[in-house]
């Protein structure tokens, strides 16, 4: 006697007029109004064509074999929770020769080298880091200008680097920086220690300069050429220029609305293989000039999809470019994995997939967490390194509550969206935006962004847009790039 297949635990959408089914694994079925209707009323038809699509799926589970298999992607999504915090973002400095019209991070000006970190201070955030059990570290410089303290840069690569192979880990150095800074010196070094370079190019010189001032000079014209030598050093250096290269966000301010096509032929002309097209965030002096740097949702939302739409058509002539956060949803929608992208998972990262250390030493959430901290708020403050473990940190109140806050199924709106299984909510932004950490996701701004971005990806599924669906299935594919590894492991073992 066979089984009958029971119902799944699934969440539907509408997108045109057909219904987007997911479930807890984040797989997905588009279905007919008519299948829809005999799926939410148990009515499927024992051995239709329906009910193989749907088992496929797991929206139908039948047997224990079938029960294991879903349980089996299930974990494999979420797997990022076993992990422990992988990214570690030093603020090496507040210090910053650049003033941003939105800048997050509340930079203190040139002469104030109190904000510096010290290299004790560092080799302890260092020490701190390789106590995760993550055997994969990312150790991120930020500022301010962190080559305004570059010293403090080198020490923790080679420190790092010897630390990693010690522990046997595996390191990466990221460093965002806009670039003015630079000399050849400087790269040289970053390219042979296979540091990571990001920054940002808001597009356009006149939109790019009018973001971000430089004194005495084009913000622009000396990022985009620092981008060029970089690129270039990569390429003599015997690397793969689809690989390593440099990487670049735009931060979408109200000077952006109605340029997409600008952007998006800015980064084309630079060489850039990707855009990530950011949201303001509310902190730091982006709160205080969201009156005239700001937009609402639907404004964003109406500028990213005429820029995706045009990105769409310069891959279907042969441009390879895509955008980032189109492809983190992508990856969550169409691939077993989750890209663990700390922002927008379930639960955030904050303290338990990334901590942000202060020029000072303090501890933090999340860099998001420092910001409101700069802002004059402690909240998300959770002590001082040096003073305490990485287990207290990871098991600190204050990181409980925030993985509370942002766990969605617990999270009215959340817990019963279709879109649940691909999405996050970030409580520092939504304290800053609304007050609490738990989103009102009625008039959270950051929730209709990302619902309307991932109704946009949707459509093209749902129409079943066979030439945008390859596009999509190569933003997804994983390319790791390991010359950016510091392998401890392999070091370690000969």
């Amino acid at each position: 006697m066979s089984l009958k297949p029971t119902r799944n635990l699934i969440r539907w959408r509408q997108v045109g007029d057909k219904f987007v089914v997911t479930n807890d694994a984040g797989e997905f079925i588009v279905l007919t109004a008519d299948e829809m209707q005999s799926l939410a009323t148990d009515k499927v038809k024992a051995g239709s064509d329906l009910e193989t699509r749907l088992l496929a799926k797991h929206m139908l589970l039948c047997g224990d074999e079938c029960m294991d298999d879903a349980a089996e992607a299930f974990g494999r999504k979420v797997s990022y929770l076993y992990r422990g915090p992988v990214l570690h973002i030093m603020v090496v400095t507040l210090r910053c020769n650049q003033v941003c019209r939105y800048c997050h991070a509340s930079r203190a000006s040139m002469n104030e080298s109190e904000t510096d970190m010290s290299i004790s201070t560092a080799e302890k955030v260092v020490d701190m880091a390789m106590r995760s059990p993550s055997d994969t570290i990312t150790i991120e410089f930020q500022g301010g200008e962190p080559l305004v303290n570059w010293e403090t840069v080198k020490h923790v690569v080679e420190y790092g680097s010897m630390k990693a192979d010690a522990a046997g880990k595996r390191v990466m150095f990221s460093l965002v920086s806009n670039l003015s800074m630079m000399d050849d010196e400087k790269l040289a070094y970053l390219v042979e220690k296979r540091v990571q370079i990001s920054t940002s190019l808001d597009g356009p010189k006149d939109i790019h300069d009018d973001n971000r001032k430089l004194s005495g000079a084009s913000a622009h014209d000396k990022c985009v050429y620092w981008m060029d030598r970089i690129n270039q050093a990569y390429v003599a250096a015997g690397l793969d220029p689809k690989l390593y290269h440099v990487e670049a966000l735009a931060t979408i301010t109200r000077e952006h609305l109605g340029r997409a096509k600008d952007l998006v032929d800015e980064y084309v002309a630079r060489g850039c293989r990707a855009i990530f097209m950011r949201p303001l965030n509310p902190f730091g002096y982006a709160k205080k000039t969201e009156g005239t740097v700001g937009y609402s949702a639907e404004d964003f939302l109406k500028f990213y999809n005429e820029a995706l739409d045009y990105i769409i058509e310069l891959n279907r002539k042969g441009v390879e470019v895509m955008e980032r956060l189109a492809a983190i949803f992508l990856t969550k929608m169409i691939t077993p994995d989750d890209p663990n992208y700390l922002d927008i998972r379930n639960p955030c990262g904050a303290g338990v997939g990334q901590i942000a250390y202060n020029y000072d030493g303090s501890i933090f959430t999340c860099d998001e967490g420092r910001m409101v901290y700069q802002m004059g708020d402690d909240i998300f403050k959770l002590g001082e390194v040096g003073h305490m473990t990485l287990k207290d940190v990871v098991t600190h109140d204050t990181v409980k509550t925030l993985a509370m806050a942002s766990t969605l199924d617990s999270i009215p709106g959340c817990a019963t969206c279709a879109f649940k299984p691909w999405c996050g909510t970030c409580p520092v932004y939504n304290y800053g935006e609304q007050g609490n950490i738990f989103p009102q996701n009625s008039t959270n701004q950051r929730c209709r962004i990302y619902m309307g971005v991932q109704d946009r990806l949707m459509k093209h599924f749902v129409e079943n847009d066979t030439g945008v669906i390859d596009i999509f299935n190569r933003w997804v594919e994983v390319k790791e790039r390991t010359e950016y590894l510091h392998d401890g492991r392999r070091d370690s073992c000969g």
